[in-house]
């Protein structure tokens, strides 16, 4: 968590992942809509929240609370390149509205296992590098790369035009055992209850 306007104003002129922005309701000075124009620039979401509410979170926290990742972000370039590497196939999982921390966590202890190059996640109404994700991947987060985009159709078109096919996970689809999964695949895996 980060506090302050100056301590969040660096954090994002570094590049820093950040995953929300909270802002207190009512009048913003100066300095504190400067952030959240530059948060809104790099489509960090930016939330209302009463005083009372950001007192809980944090103390001095000037009307804004950052959050930052607890992992630094890589691309979904970087997967691509690290299969071409080992002259693999892109074997990759895109997560669709998966909020809870201990299921990205689980996946991506599932991705190490299985030799994914990589998890994508959308930037909103989805969970992201939380600490807690991350303790529950269980170190699995030091060996697959976690991406986060903010389109994932735009995603799953950019792959298709890189021979990567796209593969639904649902509950009442065709046997994976029985499906050729041979060249390039992305599976979409759906959220916690109402899946894809």
């Amino acid at each position: 968590i980060l506090c302050g306007r100056n301590p969040i104003r660096e954090a994002l002129k570094s590049d820093r992942d950040i995953e929300k922005l909270l802002v207190q309701k009512g009048e913003l000075s100066g300095s504190a809509k400067e952030i959240v124009q530059l948060a809104k620039e790099k489509k960090i979401p930016v939330q209302e929240v009463e005083k009372n509410r950001m007192d809980e979170i944090a103390e001095h926290h000037q009307g804004l609370i950052a959050y930052a990742s607890a992992y630094q972000y890589s691309t979904v370039e970087d997967m691509l390149a690290d299969a071409k590497a080992k002259n693999e196939a892109p074997f990759l999982l895109i997560l669709d509205g998966i909020t809870d921390p201990h299921n990205l966590g689980a996946i991506i202890r599932t991705a190490d296992c299985v030799g994914a190059h990589g998890v994508i996640v959308p930037m909103r109404r989805s969970v992201g590098l939380t600490p807690a994700a991350v303790k529950a991947s269980a170190g699995a987060v030091e060996h697959v790369k976690v991406a986060r985009v903010t389109n994932v159709t735009r995603t799953i078109d950019d792959l298709k035009a890189q021979n990567v096919w796209t593969y639904a996970v649902t509950m009442n689809g065709k046997n994976y055992e029985k499906v050729d999964f041979s060249g390039g695949v992305a599976l979409v895996i759906g959220a916690e209850g109402e899946g894809i």
